[in-house]
């Protein structure tokens, strides 16, 4: 990773942690959900880290891609990364949560799945998901994946990257 991710990593998880704990809006330049970083394009998305009793991950497909990765997505114009969250999860997985029921784990920058040369910045939430959840909008598959499976699939960048050190040991389950 380029010193300019580390650098968006550490500012971005102070500043989403703040707006995350005050309730703060998007502002106006905010709002572009895709913005250039150098020659680089970014996009912000909010995601969930949701585990199971039994140690696995809630992961998502979208239609006509093969990566795996966590349910969540990009804000409208005015939402906070929390809202964003609620009401994608509502959208792709029928799951309704309250924005305020979110425990926000930060803010992480990494390269985006299934878009070529561009980073992805993503306010990552843990949230408790009952069974069952379905595909809908534009996911073509949801599973619950036990880390023990992960070596078998295409895994987006940021679940291995960045959220396997955060689900619980699996040895503990």
């Amino acid at each position: 990773m380029s010193r300019v991710g580390r650098h968006d990593e550490r500012v971005g998880a102070e500043t989403s942690a703040q707006s995350v704990r005050t309730g703060a809006r998007a502002g106006a330049a905010a709002d572009r959900v895709e913005a250039n970083v150098g020659a680089q394009p970014v996009i912000r998305v909010s995601a969930v880290l949701a585990v199971d009793d039994d140690g696995r991950l809630l992961v998502v497909r979208k239609r006509g891609t093969e990566i795996w990765m966590q349910p969540g997505g990009k804000p409208e114009p005015g939402e906070t990364p929390a809202e964003t969250l609620a009401r994608e999860l509502h959208e792709e997985l029928g799951v309704r949560l309250d924005p305020d029921d979110l425990e926000p784990l930060g803010t992480f920058t990494t390269a985006a799945a299934n878009e070529a040369s561009t980073t992805l910045i993503a306010d990552v939430f843990r949230a408790r998901i009952e069974h069952p959840v379905v595909a809908d909008a534009e996911i073509d598959a949801v599973t619950w994946m036990h880390p023990a499976e992960f070596a078998n699939h295409q895994l987006a960048p940021l679940i291995t990257q960045h959220m396997l050190a955060l689900m619980p040991d699996s040895g503990e389950q």
